[in-house]
C-alpha cells in the first residue's frame, strides 16, 4: 500500500508539473495585458520573497529549540514541513500569475466561458496538486526515514521515553507533530500576511475609486488597482494553500497519535495487537494517498470533456467525481485492512461496527463536510434568499446593508455547528477518538479537488483586472467576471470546508494533548477527562474563549492601518494628478504596491506570534490543566467565529455583484455604493480574519500538543503552590 502513496505523490506532482507548463505555453495576448500581468507578477514574487526571509528566520529558530528542548528529530521534521508548505504556496502563487493574463486572453480568443473556464481551472488544479503532492511527500519522508529507518513506528518504539530534560512523549508522536508545526507556522504567516495585504489594496482601490470617484473596479486610472490583483495571488492563493495543507496534515497526524497512545496505554483484556496498530499508523496516510489519486481522475475529467456555459455545474461535477471515487475506493481499502483481525480486538478500539468502522466515520466526515459546504453556498451566493435581503437593504442605505448581512452571518452559524456536533457524535460512536479524526481526514481526503476550484476563483478574479486594464471588449469582461462570482461562491464553500475540518482536527489534536500527558509512572491508572470545574480549566477556557476576539480585532485593526494609508494615498495621486481620472496620466502603481507590503510585513508578526507563543506561556505559568481549558474555549469560540465572518462577509461581496447585475438600480446607485461599503466591512472579515481563525485553533492544538509533556514538569504554579 506504501508503492499506492508514492504512485500518488509521483502523479500529483508530475500532473502539476504538466499543467503548469500547459498554462505556461499558452499565448499571452498582446503588449499592454503581458505589461500588466508582469506588474502583478513582480509584486507577488517581491512580497513572497521577503514575507518568506522573514518566515525562514523563525523557522530556523523555532526548529533550533525544538531540536535542543524536544529532540533532533522534532526540529528535523519541523523543518521538512515548513519546506512542503513553502514550496507548495510559492508554485501556487507563480502559476496564478502566470495563468491570469492567459484566461483573458482565450476569453478575447474565443468568447467562449467553457474553455476559458479551463485555462482557470488548469491553472488552479496546480495549486491543488501541489497540496496534495507536498503534504503527502513531506509525510511519506517522515514515515520512512524517521519511522522505518530508525525504527519509530516497530510497535516496541511506540513507548514514552526520557529525554535529556526528563520530558516525557511518544519518539514518533512527536516526529509528526513537528512536521505538522512546521506547517502550521508557514499556514499561519501566509494567510496573515497575506489577508493583511490583499484586503489593505482591496478596501482602499473600492472605498476611493468606487465610491468617491466613481470608476469601475478594477480601472486603471485607480492606483491601487495594481496591488489589489497582488494581493489576490499571495493572499488567495499562497495563503490558501497552506492553510488546507496545514488542515490536511494536522487531521492526518491527528490518527498517528491517538492510534500511538491509544496503543500504549491499552489496559489489560483489551489490548491493541502489534498488527493493527501499524495498520491504524498508515491507515489515513494510504487514505490520503487514494483521494489525491482520486481527485487527480476528478481533474482530468473536467479538463478532458466538452465544458458547457454552466461554469458552476462543471466545477461541482469535477469536485464531486473526486468525492464519489474517494468513497468507493477507501471503503474497499477499509475492508482489506482490517478484515483479518478479530471482532473483539476491533471492539478494544472502539470500532463499533467491526471493520468498515474508521471508513464509514470517514464517510460522516464527507457528507458533513459536503452540507457545511452547500450550507456556505446557501448564505453567501445570490441565488438565495438570504444574500438577496442583504442586497435589497442596500436601497434603504448602508446601515442596514450592513445590519442585515450581520444579521445572516450570525444566523448561519448555527446549522453548520449542528452537522459538526452530529459528525462527531457519530464518528466517536463508530469508532471512538480514532474515527473523529478519520472524519476529519474524511473531510479533506479530496482536497486537491476543493483546492483546485478554490484557487480557479482569484485567477478568474485577476484576469477580470487584466481585461479592464487592458481595455478588452466587454464580452471579454462578462466572461470573467461570471467565472469570478462563481468564484467567490466556491471559495465561500472552501471557507466551509476548512472551518469544519478545522474543528475536526483541532478535537482530535486536544485528545492527543490530553493523551500526552502520560508518563511510565501513570500509565495504568491514568484517564482521558477534563474536569472543567478545575479552576484553572475554567479560567481557561474563560481566556481561551476570548482569545479569537482579541486575535480578531488585531488583524481588523492592522488591515485598517494599511487601508488607510492606501487611501490616502490615492486621494493624493487623484488630487495632485488630475489627469488621471481623464486617462492622460498614467498612476503610480509602484507606491501602492509598496504600502500594501510594507503593511502587510509589519502587522503580521503581532498575530503570528500571538498563536505561537499564547499556549506555551500559558503552560509554563499556569501549568498542563489551564492549557486544556484555553484550547477548549479557543476552539469553541474560533469556529461560532470564523463561520460568521466567513458567511457574512461572502454574503456582502455577493450582494454587491447581484446589484452589479442590474439589480435595484444597477451600478451607479445609491443602493450599489451602499452595498461597495458593506462588501468593504466584509473584506478583512471574510479573507482575513475567518481563515486565520482556522489556523490559529490548529497551531495552537499542535504546539500544546509538543509543549506539554515541557511545561507538565516545568510549570511555575505547581512550583509554588504544590
Amino acid at each position: 500500500m506504501i508503492g499506492l502513496v508514492v504512485v500518488a505523490i509521483v502523479g500529483a506532482l508530475s500532473f502539476a508539473g504538466i499543467n503548469y507548463y500547459g498554462v505556461k505555453r499558452l499565448p499571452a495576448g498582446n503588449a499592454l495585458m503581458q505589461e500588466i500581468a508582469g506588474a502583478i507578477q513582480e509584486g507577488s514574487d517581491a512580497f513572497v520573497r521577503h514575507e518568506y526571509k522573514i518566515i525562514g528566520c523563525i523557522a530556523v529558530i523555532i526548529a533550533a529549540l525544538l531540536m535542543v528542548v524536544v529532540s533532533w528529530y522534532t526540529g528535523a521534521a519541523f523543518l521538512l514541513g515548513a519546506v512542503m508548505s513553502g514550496s507548495a504556496g510559492w508554485i501556487g502563487m507563480k502559476i496564478a500569475t502566470i495563468a491570469n493574463v492567459r484566461v483573458s486572453n482565450r476569453a478575447l480568443e474565443t468568447s467562449d466561458i467553457g474553455q476559458t473556464l479551463k485555462v482557470a481551472f488548469r491553472g488552479g488544479s496546480v495549486m491543488g496538486l501541489c497540496v496534495g503532492g507536498f503534504a503527502l511527500l513531506g509525510l511519506a519522508i517522515v514515515y520512512l526515514v524517521f519511522g522505518e529507518l530508525l525504527g519509530q513506528v516497530r510497535p516496541e518504539n511506540l513507548i514514552v521515553v526520557d529525554n535529556w530534560l526528563g520530558i516525557n512523549f511518544i519518539p514518533f508522536t512527536m516526529t509528526v507533530s513537528g512536521y505538522a508545526l512546521g506547517c502550521s507556522v508557514i499556514a499561519m504567516f501566509d494567510r496573515v500576511g497575506g489577508g493583511i495585504y490583499t484586503k489593505a489594496a482591496d478596501m482602499g482601490a473600492d472605498l476611493v475609486g468606487k465610491t468617491e470617484a466613481h470608476i469601475p473596479e478594477d480601472d486603471p486610472r485607480n492606483p491601487a488597482t495594481i496591488a489589489d490583483n497582488v494581493g489576490d495571488n499571495v493572499g488567495d492563493v499562497a495563503g490558501l494553500g497552506a492553510d488546507l495543507l496545514e488542515s490536511y496534515v494536522g487531521a492526518l497526524i491527528s490518527c498517528v497519535v491517538l492510534a500511538s497512545y491509544l496503543f500504549y496505554i491499552a489496559p489489560e483484556g483489551k489490548a491493541i495487537s502489534a498488527g493493527l496498530v501499524r495498520v491504524l499508523l498508515y491507515f489515513p496516510l494510504v487514505f490520503a494517498g487514494i483521494g489525491v489519486l482520486c481527485s487527480m481522475l476528478g481533474i482530468g475529467y473536467l479538463l478532458g470533456k466538452n465544458v458547457s456555459n454552466n461554469p458552476h455545474r462543471e466545477l461541482n461535477s469535477s469536485v464531486f467525481a473526486a468525492a464519489g471515487l474517494t468513497v468507493i475506493l477507501t471503503g474497499v481499502y477499509c475492508h482489506f485492512s482490517f478484515r483479518a483481525f478479530p471482532a473483539a480486538e476491533l471492539k478494544n478500539m472502539g470500532f463499533a461496527l467491526g471493520a468498515l468502522s474508521p471508513w464509514l466515520a470517514a464517510l460522516l466526515g464527507i457528507v458533513s463536510g459536503i452540507l457545511i459546504g452547500q450550507l456556505a453556498e446557501y448564505y453567501t451566493s445570490y441565488n438565495f434568499g438570504p444574500t438577496q435581503r442583504v442586497s435589497a437593504a442596500s436601497r434603504e442605505g448602508t446601515a442596514l446593508n450592513i445590519t442585515e448581512g450581520m444579521a445572516t452571518g450570525m444566523k448561519s452559524v448555527f446549522i453548520p455547528l449542528i452537522v459538526l456536533a452530529l459528525a462527531v457524535i457519530g464518528a466517536h460512536a463508530l469508532a471512538g477518538l480514532y474515527g473523529v479524526a478519520m472524519a476529519a481526514v474524511g473531510m479533506l481526503s479530496f482536497v486537491v479537488s476543493t483546492v483546485s476550484v478554490d484557487t480557479y476563483g482569484p485567477i478568474a478574479d485577476n484576469a477580470g483586472g487584466i481585461s479592464e486594464m487592458s481595455k478588452l471588449p466587454a464580452a471579454v469582461r462578462e466572461i470573467t467576471d461570471e467565472l469570478d462570482s462563481v468564484g467567490n461562491t466556491t471559495a465561500a464553500i472552501g471557507k466551509g470546508f476548512a472551518i469544519g475540518s478545522a474543528a475536526l482536527a483541532s478535537l482530535s489534536l486536544f485528545a492527543s494533548f490530553l493523551y500526552s500527558q502520560v508518563s511510565p509512572e501513570n500509565v495504568q491508572g491514568f484517564k482521558l477527562e477534563l474536569n472543567i470545574i478545575n479552576p484553572l480549566i475554567l479560567s481557561g477556557a474563560l481566556i481561551g474563549a476570548a482569545l479569537p476576539y482579541l486575535f480578531s480585532g488585531i488583524l481588523i485593526e492592522a488591515v485598517a492601518k494599511a487601508a488607510r494609508k492606501m487611501v490616502q494615498e490615492v486621494r493624493r495621486q487623484f488630487q495632485e494628478n488630475p489627469g488621471i481620472l481623464t486617462g492622460e496620466t498614467r498612476p503610480d502603481y509602484r507606491l501602492c504596491i509598496e504600502i500594501s507590503s510594507a503593511g502587510a510585513l509589519r502587522e503580521m508578526k503581532l498575530p503570528a506570534l500571538i498563536s505561537v507563543l499564547t499556549p506555551i506561556l500559558s503552560g509554563f505559568i499556569f501549568g498542563p490543566d489551564f492549557v486544556g481549558g484555553l484550547l477548549i474555549g479557543t476552539t469553541l469560540s474560533a469556529i461560532m467565529l470564523a463561520l460568521y465572518t466567513a458567511n457574512a462577509g461572502g454574503a456582502w461581496d455577493n450582494a454587491k455583484k447581484y446589484i452589479e447585475h442590474g439589480h435595484h438600480g444597477g451600478k451607479g446607485s445609491d443602493a450599489h455604493s451602499a452595498a461597495v461599503i458593506g462588501d468593504t466591512v466584509g473584506d478583512p472579515l471574510k479573507d482575513t480574519v475567518g481563515p486565520s481563525l482556522d489556523i490559529l485553533i490548529k497551531i495552537m492544538a499542535v504546539i500544546s500538543l509538543i509543549t506539554v509533556s515541557i511545561f507538565q514538569r516545568y510549570n511555575l504554579f505547581d512550583w509554588l503552590f504544590r
